[in-house]
């Protein structure tokens, strides 16, 4: 079979341009020769809808355009995401559905049978699972069609199952010869190997030719990184789109096996997942401009490089709020920055405004030393004059703190915690690192001074970040062992980490909860990040210490 697989962006709710999307595919498609060309899961409406579901207009609207869709197909197929509705009462209203559309009319529906509800998925709080999904004849093939998790769940590959049913085995059995999955599966560092591994697992197990068509894009805080791919019967490569961008391929499903896999370094992975999700946000946002503070240290150099790469350097502006606490350096490496990016660079001293604020609470602070809390006026002042500009000028403000800063609570609520995107929130500083060699890898981008500089706030004479953190070599461990891997204190020092740095780092991620509630959604990149996939309550006593 000859099959186009149409890799989009999509906008959740925006069905007339999702509508528009899948049309021009379509056609393409026909142009190729494609017998049959495939969408993304949800592709009509976006994925995820999240509670947009709970209002009806919106599957009602999508429903329409199935069927204006449907009604535009010719012998070439077209099978196409959507929300379908759950006619077999009661349950949820709703289905996350796939239907063949050919001939000017739908030929076929399937329902997705396994609904993730763990990390970042929720699809069991808004569809009704399928309680069978039997294979559809199309062009002389038994083919299985499948979406996303339905495909994530074989016995032979997974040590631990979260399923009882095995979608794919049951299609085979019943008579597939070929395996169809429609896919918005969010992209985290190794997702991408793990996802062509159990594939080509699959593949072979079956004997079967596994087509699988990938959503692209960023949706709030999570990206997609397409990639989508065809195996043969054996588990050979046969096609593989590319990452991080929309695509179309026209594959024959029995030509022979052999494509290479290509292969990215972890850094641009990330690099390129953060400049799609930070593009997409604000584009889908209604933003065409960012603004962000330059401190002239390197997680502001790093989302600086990111937000020109997302949108342009004539759309990207940078401050600088220096105190008296401010070194020369620091303002001379984010003046060089801003140079070589080529992006517009303004200097707003906070010194004299931070002295004000000071002598107005005199008199309720006498007697008392200074603390944190005056360090975090100067926060608070330069997010003051950030959001200023972001509303003057309309232009979305870019938080620039990582996710070891977020982790422990070195930030500021309603300080540098201001603004819409926190575009490194789930990069962690020791990647934040790895990120700013690879940006200079052909040439000094960001000044080796913000990089080789010890990390500092800069908000007391002299002070560093190590003052009052492990290096961050071990902080990042602790953060990936407690955090992203869920292990206990306990293990973590079992492993070798530091007893008191794992006591100290934990009680600072556990005591923060409240600040990362309130902070800018983040670009997820890691398999756990602070935000919509991770629920811990703010008002808790249980402590593993």
């Amino acid at each position: 079979m000859r099959i186009a697989l149409a890799q989009i962006n999509t906008t959740v709710g925006d069905v007339a341009a999702n509508e528009a999307r899948i049309l021009e595919a379509y056609r393409r498609g026909v142009a190729a020769g494609a017998d049959l060309v495939i969408l993304p899961e949800l592709s009509l409406i976006g994925y995820p809808p999240r509670d947009l579901l709970l209002r009806p207009g919106l599957a009602a609207a999508g429903d329409a355009a199935l069927h204006r869709l449907a009604a535009q197909t010719g012998r070439t197929g077209l099978l196409v995401g959507h929300v379908g509705v759950n006619a077999a009462r009661p349950g949820r209203e709703w289905t996350n559905a796939a239907s063949l559309l050919a001939d000017g009319a739908i030929v076929a529906t399937r329902t997705k049978t396994l609904l993730p509800t763990y990390d970042v998925f929720d699809e069991d709080r808004w569809f009704e699972p399928a309680v069978e999904n039997t294979p559809v004849e199309f062009r002389g093939v038994k083919v299985g069609i499948t979406i996303c998790e339905d495909l994530w769940n074989d016995e032979d590959f997974w040590s631990e199952r979260r399923y009882r049913p095995n979608p794919a085995a049951s299609l085979v059995a019943a008579g597939a010869r070929m395996i169809l999955n429609l896919s918005a599966s969010p992209w985290h560092l190794g997702k991408d190997r793990t996802r062509l591994a159990m594939l080509r697992s699959l593949a072979s197990k079956h004997g079967v030719p596994v087509v699988y068509c990938n959503l692209v894009g960023g949706n709030d805080e999570l990206v997609f990184d397409g990639q989508s791919l065809v195996l043969d019967s054996e588990g050979a490569l046969l096609a593989q789109a590319d990452a991080f961008r929309e695509d179309f391929r026209v594959i024959e499903t029995d030509m022979a096996g052999g494509h290479s896999e290509r292969v990215y370094a972890e850094e641009q992975l990330v690099h390129d997942a953060l400049v799609l999700g930070t593009r997409d946000y604000l584009s889908k946002c209604g933003f065409k401009k960012a603004v962000l503070g330059l401190s002239g240290g390197i997680d502001s150099a790093v989302v600086a490089c990111l937000a020109v790469s997302a949108l342009g350097a004539e759309n990207v502006m940078g401050l600088s709020l220096p105190s008296q606490f401010s070194s020369q350096g620091s303002l001379d490496d984010a003046r060089s920055l801003a140079l070589a990016l080529g992006i517009r660079h303004e200097t707003v001293a906070i010194k004299d405004a931070f002295e004000s604020v000071k002598i107005g609470v005199a008199p309720l602070f006498a007697g008392l030393a200074e603390d944190t809390t005056e360090e975090n006026i100067q926060a608070r002042l330069r997010g003051v004059i950030l959001m200023a500009m972001s509303n003057k000028f309309g232009s979305l403000l870019l938080t620039t703190g990582n996710k070891s800063e977020i982790a422990v609570g070195y930030c500021t609520l309603y300080g540098d915690m201001c603004g819409g995107l926190a575009v490194i929130a789930d990069v962690p500083k020791t990647l934040v690192y790895r990120l700013a060699r690879w940006i200079n890898r052909e040439r000094e981008i960001i000044p080796d001074a913000s990089i080789t500089k010890p990390p500092s706030a800069e908000l007391r004479p002299n002070q560093t970040d190590q003052d009052s953190l492990p290096p961050y070599d071990t902080l990042d461990a602790i953060l990936d062992g407690y955090v992203v891997q869920g292990r206990s204190p306990t293990e973590l020092m079992a492993q070798g980490l530091p007893e008191a740095a794992v006591k100290r780092v934990v009680r600072l991620i556990d005591g923060a909860e409240y600040k990362r509630r309130q902070a800018a959604p983040g670009l997820k990149v890691t398999t756990k990040a602070f935000g919509m996939g991770r629920r811990i309550p703010i008002a808790h006593r249980w402590r593993e210490l």
